[in-house]
């Protein structure tokens, strides 16, 4: 029997696999880097131990430590979660070797079907060896891993060359293999996956399925299950390939079969030898706890002949903290507040608490929001409404993406779901939301109202409007005796002014906005998040014109072959790749004109806001313009 778990992994699915052992009457074992000294895993478990000496990047693949770590502490078993180890088979023999338990699959099952490549080998499917012009567009992927890293699109043959090197360095460095592969890349399929679960006696349940079709940059950011829409027949397909994949490795423990749907036809992408990030909605549906059959599992234990069957439909949307703003950059920085509604049938599986702060280092991932209910249209609307009623405050996130998402008709109706939809609607998705301007307002008056309290409001003469800006809105107000007089925008009545709320009438609606304000400088009224502007800016902080800042803190990774200061490059060509949250950013140059300064090298650390690169802008002629000449004299 399995006394203490010692997870190899971080964040969310630490505290997922800690809250399940727990509840079984199970000790807890956590390891971190020194990023992760004071993270939520670590608070929660029985006990933890550092792992030393490598960066913050990369010290979860250290197998070696993790092993050391596990016996220090007197752990009996290993549980992996996913990415880093989870599909590393030699870490899986080190665990076994050591005398511990590995609550996961046998190596050799690992090794069949981690490799993306070897397992289209087991599964009867030839790699694209030869890309030619007529085989476009082609998906570039990372042999072993997921979660959209080491993954690109190419459409043009002249790109191949770079987009290899660049999906190897991002594969390497989040997997710690850098093989990657070339398959065909099908346009606009569903991504549909199938929960399987085995046990040492030749039982294979296969859990239903799920759907992951709304991905950006390939990333998926909502899932469901069971699977919309799905013929019983092709369903059945499913089951029966995912089953026969699991029996011709000797599968042992969970697992998850992917599959392009596509023209009525299934076409098998990978098998995941892990727990699957999306596992809750199989959970909430099928009323199983998986992380507790994969510790059965790993006991002994034989599953039942046939699994629980399914009941209702369950939604997951993941939180990010990215800024649409600025091409979808993963931001980091401190979590004051991360409160969701409760109630039944809300689930929240996260790595943050309020006061926590995101480290620039691992995924950008906040929290996995959860809804069970009977229908689909039930759980879509409530997952849509906790989502938009949660405070979140601090980085900027994908909740508005999310809000947006889960109430698009192309997304209620199951019809028109695939993998295109964010190509579609995206630009749609993210427009401003319609309540922004009086969202300002709110801020604005109840900031005044916060230095009323502070330093008296009563002049002896009338004044002029106090100006204040948030975001791209301007808000004119007045304060005398009866209150606050809202001049801009038009037709806005204060009702009620505090520091924390604000009451606003427009068009007769009256409405209550919350609002929280930090010393960071950011206020957060409703879901809206508004970082304030100076009135004043600093001469010292200007920039000469075609200078290149860091987006986020990272690593520079690389320099683009042969670039020196002197170059003469095109506008949108990349200059250099940064690595943030184990995913590369490529900077590119913001117009046509020459380098004429390059403060970036491989290995570099930046904060956000450093100075990269410079490219003196050329005007239309091709020529300097007279500022940019007096810039660069």
């Amino acid at each position: 029997m399995i006394s203490s778990v010692l997870v190899a992994n971080r964040g969310e699915i630490a505290c997922r696999v800690f809250r399940t052992c727990r509840e079984l009457g199970i000790g807890t074992v956590a390891v971190y880097s020194d990023a992760d000294a004071g993270a939520l895993h670590v608070r929660e478990a029985d006990a933890a131990v550092r792992l030393p000496g490598a960066a913050p990047a990369d010290t979860y693949l250290r197998g070696d430590l993790v092993v050391a770590a596990a016996l220090a502490a007197g752990a009996d078993a290993v549980h992996p979660g996913y990415g880093f180890l989870s599909e590393n088979a030699e870490f899986a023999r080190a665990v076994t070797a050591a005398g511990l338990v590995w609550i996961g699959p046998p190596p050799e099952a690992i090794e069949a079907m981690a490799s993306k490549t070897r397992a289209k080998e087991l599964m009867g499917i030839p790699p694209l060896t030869d890309v030619t012009g007529a085989d476009l567009p082609v998906l570039v992927k990372a042999a072993a891993g997921g979660g959209g890293r080491g993954m690109r699109v190419v459409r043009e043959l002249d790109a191949l060359k770079g987009e290899l090197a660049a999906a190897s360095a991002e594969a390497l460095s989040a997997f710690g293999d850098g093989e990657v592969f070339v398959e065909p890349y099908v346009e606009d399929g569903r991504h549909v996956e199938v929960q399987v679960l085995a046990d040492v006696h030749g039982t294979v349940w296969t859990l239903g399925t799920r759907d992951c079709s709304l991905q950006r940059r390939h990333q998926k950011v909502i899932e469901e299950a069971p699977a919309p829409g799905l013929p019983a027949a092709l369903t059945a397909e499913l089951y029966e390939r995912s089953a026969a994949a699991a029996k011709a490795v000797g599968y042992v423990g969970a697992g998850t079969v992917e599959f392009l749907v596509a023209g009525g036809r299934a076409h098998f992408l990978e098998m995941n030898t892990r727990l699957q990030v999306e596992h809750p909605v199989t959970e909430e549906v099928h009323g199983v706890d998986l992380v507790a059959l994969q510790i059965a599992v790993a006991e002994g234990t034989a599953l039942d002949p046939e699994p629980p069957a399914a009941r209702g439909h369950a939604i997951e949307a993941r939180l990010y903290a990215e800024d649409p703003a600025a091409g979808w950059t993963p931001q980091t920085g401190v979590l004051h507040a991360l409160e969701f509604p409760t109630g039944p049938g809300v689930r929240v599986d996260t790595g943050y608490a309020s006061g926590d702060s995101v480290p620039v280092h691992y995924d950008a991932m906040l929290a996995k929001v959860v809804v069970h209910a009977p229908t689909r249209d039930a759980a879509v609307r409530r997952l849509a409404h906790v989502l938009d009623r949660a405070r979140i405050h601090g980085p900027v996130t994908n909740r508005d993406l999310l809000v947006a998402s889960l109430r698009h008709p192309g997304f209620r109706d199951p019809g028109l779901l695939d993998t295109g939809f964010y190509g579609r609607h995206l630009d749609a998705l993210t427009r401003p939301r319609a309540d922004a301007a009086h969202a300002a307002v709110a801020a604005a008056l109840a900031d005044a109202a916060l230095g009323a309290g502070r330093f008296g409001g009563w002049r002896n003469l009338p004044s002029q409007d106090q100006v204040k800006t948030y975001g791209d809105h301007q808000v004119r107000y007045r304060h005398g005796r009866t209150g606050y007089t809202v001049t801009a925008p038009d037709g806005v009545r204060a009702v009620s002014v505090t520091p924390a709320a604000v009451r606003l009438e427009a068009g007769g609606v009256v409405r209550t906005f919350d609002v929280a304000a930090y010393g960071d400088g950011t206020v957060h009224v409703g879901p809206h998040r508004f970082a304030v502007r100076p009135r004043f800016t600093d001469p010292a902080g200007r920039r000469e014109p075609g200078s290149l800042l860091a987006p986020m803190p990272g690593t520079v990774v690389r320099i683009a072959e042969g670039l020196a200061v002197g170059d003469r490059v095109a506008a949108g060509q990349p200059l250099l790749w940064l690595e943030a949250m184990k995913m590369e950013h490529r900077v590119t140059a913001p117009a046509a004109g020459t380098l004429t300064a390059l403060h970036a090298a491989p290995g570099r650390q930046v904060e956000v806001g450093a100075l990269l690169a410079v490219v003196q802008p050329e005007d239309r002629a091709g020529v300097p313009t007279e500022a940019q000449e007096e810039t660069s004299a």
